[in-house]
């Protein structure tokens, strides 16, 4: 059976992108969106990449955000607006493939298996024609991860940002995931890595060449989770969101 190729797609800086669509003179300046910018208690809920390369940070104060970029602009949050983008990013998503699984309102997996052929046959060209028609009819930007799997993929798509892309395949996935933190891996959250951790385990391919017995000793049900996603043995379903229904 040949392998599944599946696409997950990251918005990059989404809510300050979609913002900066009405302000693009500020698209090289440190710019945040913050729940409430009147208050220097308000919390930065998105920045662009400017902001982001001076070490601002989803979910610290503004107070905090300007100790770091003291020319800092805020702009506030239009959740109907960028659900209204994220509709329209994935409605592109669509036209290549019917199966699109929406994770959260900035990033979704594409299984193109079925469909690819349609459009070249060629998984990492697919994903590159995905960024080109998301930069000329929205003005956004994405990073792409092209796998074998669901966890891969996204693991793919946050190596590299922004507007990149990176294919996560059987013959280098350990050359390019063994040596990230356990912290990537989705799903291992603060107490998780704390527990990986007592147990000396610090990396993705520390967590592959731990006997799954130990894993589930420490973690357990997640525990052989962590293990089956950290070897590439994932097979789970990309989901279409009437399918959830």
């Amino acid at each position: 059976m040949a392998d599944r190729v599946i696409l997950h797609c990251d918005l990059n800086c989404f809510f300050a992108s979609v913002e900066l669509l009405r302000y693009p003179a500020l698209r090289d300046v440190p710019v945040a969106v913050c729940g409430d910018p009147e208050s220097r208690h308000g919390i930065v809920l998105a920045k662009n990449e400017a902001a982001k390369q001076l070490g601002v940070k989803t979910a610290e104060t503004i107070w905090q955000a300007r100790q770091k970029a003291p020319h800092l602009i805020t702009l506030p949050p239009h959740h109907g607006l960028y659900r209204e983008y994220s509709q329209k990013v994935n409605a592109i998503y669509g036209q290549y493939t019917d199966l699109v699984e929406p994770f959260g309102i900035d990033e979704s997996w594409l299984d193109i298996t079925g469909s690819m052929h349609l459009f070249g046959g060629d998984g990492k060209a697919i994903a590159d024609q995905l960024r080109q028609r998301l930069r000329e009819e929205l003005g956004l930007t994405i990073s792409v991860g092209v796998s074998f799997n669901k966890i891969f993929a996204k693991l793919g798509s946050d190596y590299k940002k922004p507007d990149a892309i990176t294919v996560i395949s059987k013959e280098n996935y350990k050359r390019i995931l063994f040596p990230l933190p356990a912290s990537d891996m989705l799903f291992v959250g603060r107490a998780t890595l704390s527990q990986l951790e007592k147990v000396g385990i610090r990396t993705i391919g520390d967590i592959a060449n731990s006997q799954k017995s130990t894993l589930v000793k420490l973690l357990g049900k997640s525990g052989e989770t962590l293990y089956i996603y950290a070897n590439g043995l994932d097979t789970s379903p990309v989901v279409c969101e009437r399918e959830k229904e």
